[in-house]
């Protein structure tokens, strides 16, 4: 009888760690997948986008398995396309949680990700995507932001940077909402509790594996509660400082096939 592998679940990163700039994984990195599946490890997706965001694409990758989306609000079949779980963020709290970081820092221009397979991204006055690629739909006033349930809430200062923002709307929410820095120009509020930490555990309960083996990419704050979980975690060359200090491992960028290097020398033997 074999040996289970030292890792039984791959847990990636999506934008600036799977993919690459144009939204495609690499030739190597797919065959690296598959030595890691042939190994008897699971691949487990788990990416700040929320489901309609990220539907399409991993139809188009061919990836079939469970994704933690939505910074780990929603539990996403692939396969069946459909959510197996997904949590809220109460909108009375995020309307004063950001009345809070406004009493704080000024004006602040917010979005949000609603829930459900067809939600929409609504994008209040002001509030500019970091990805002119991602659809959003523009409201012509904050309180339009709230006409159905949101998973959570992105926002933006006209002047403070990322970092900045982060922690000061970390400094004023309390258990209103959690923060999350996300990529550039994306901080963002959760509900309370909730990040790819929770998410990931959540998808490990439903795949029957044990976080202590599984190994994660990742590139951003966002990801250290997914390494916090984890047994090991790599961060792509191109990570942020914050994700890069945290690291188990730091492997070559995105761009570069980092995550093949890896799981080419962990499942190739």
């Amino acid at each position: 009888m074999p040996f289970p592998p030292a890792y039984s679940l791959v847990a990636t990163d999506l934008d600036g760690t799977l993919l690459r700039q144009d939204d495609t994984v690499s030739p190597r990195s797919r065959a690296a997948l598959r030595l890691a599946a042939s190994a008897g490890a699971r691949h487990l997706v788990v990416t700040g986008r929320p489901v309609p965001g990220v539907r399409e694409l991993l139809a188009g990758l061919g990836y079939e398995g469970l994704a933690v989306c939505g910074q780990g609000t929603q539990l996403y079949d692939a396969g069946a396309r459909r959510t197996v779980r997904a949590v809220t963020l109460d909108r009375e709290a995020a309307d004063a949680a950001l009345g809070k970081i406004e009493a704080q820092v000024g004006t602040v221009f917010a979005a949000v990700d609603q829930d459900g397979a067809d939600g929409r991204t609504l994008i209040e006055p002001g509030y500019r995507m970091p990805h002119a690629s991602l659809p959003a739909q523009r409201t012509r006033h904050r309180g339009e932001l709230w006409a159905a349930p949101v998973v959570k809430v992105l926002i933006r200062h006209p002047e403070l940077g990322d970092a900045a923002l982060a922690a000061a709307a970390r400094a004023v929410v309390g258990d209103l909402a959690t923060v999350t820095h996300s990529g550039p120009g994306t901080v963002e509020l959760q509900p309370y509790g909730v990040d790819k930490g929770a998410g990931i555990a959540l998808a490990a309960e439903e795949l029957g594996v044990d976080l202590a083996a599984t190994i994660a990419f990742g590139d951003m704050p966002n990801d250290l509660p997914m390494f916090h979980r984890c047994g090991y975690g790599v961060a792509m060359a191109n990570a942020h400082p914050e994700l890069r200090a945290a690291a188990d491992e730091v492997t070559l960028s995105n761009e570069d096939d980092g995550i093949a290097v890896v799981l080419e020398r962990v499942f190739g033997g």
